[in-house]
């Protein structure tokens, strides 16, 4: 009997371990450091036609997920620093529903693709410095509440495995080649 994948989340719910082990995070940074190769790689060869198709009934398209994409880690970079320069700060929540309708979100993919090796090389750097007490640092999300940075590691790696599992997963659904 074949399991159904669930297409809002084809690598199950963010679920993080507390007090997570070296190992742990060490796998995550991993994770993270491949994003922009893994998320390269599952959108190669897709026509113009099959980047707007949307991933799941109600969701955003290819283009707009691959976008959002480079949105959040952009976000995401910004809060790890600012948690490991300023004590407990409160970071600004975004739409990103709202974001992934904005004009730039119709751009070429390739454009996102190359922000996020960048934001990855700086993102790696960081993350590959930090220290074990580092990872206790947190930020303040007005709607989520106080965030540690073992804790966003986690969930940031999680984020990387799901959206490119969207890609993979739709690819795979739709007969359009492995990516």
């Amino acid at each position: 009997m074949s399991e159904t994948i669930d297409p809002r989340y084809p690598v199950g719910r963010f679920r993080p371990v507390p007090d997570p082990s070296d190992a742990l995070l060490e796998e995550c940074r991993g994770i993270l450091a491949a994003l922009p190769s893994r998320l390269a790689d599952a959108v190669r060869g897709l026509t113009d036609e099959q980047l707007d198709t949307p991933y799941r009934e109600g969701g955003w398209t290819v283009r707009q997920l691959v976008h959002h994409v480079a949105d959040s880690h952009m976000n995401g970079l910004i809060r790890v620093k600012l948690a490991l320069t300023v004590d407990n700060p409160t970071i600004v929540a975004y739409d990103q529903d709202a974001w992934a309708r904005l004009a730039d979100t119709r751009l070429p993919v390739d454009i996102s693709l190359r922000l996020l090796e960048s934001v990855h090389a700086r993102l790696d750097a960081i993350v590959g410095a930090m220290r074990k007490d580092d990872y206790a640092r947190t930020f303040m999300h007005p709607e989520n509440g106080q965030t540690r940075l073992d804790n966003w590691l986690q969930l940031y790696a999680w984020h990387s495995r799901h959206h490119v599992a969207h890609v993979t997963e739709l690819r795979r659904r739709l007969g359009w080649g492995a990516a």
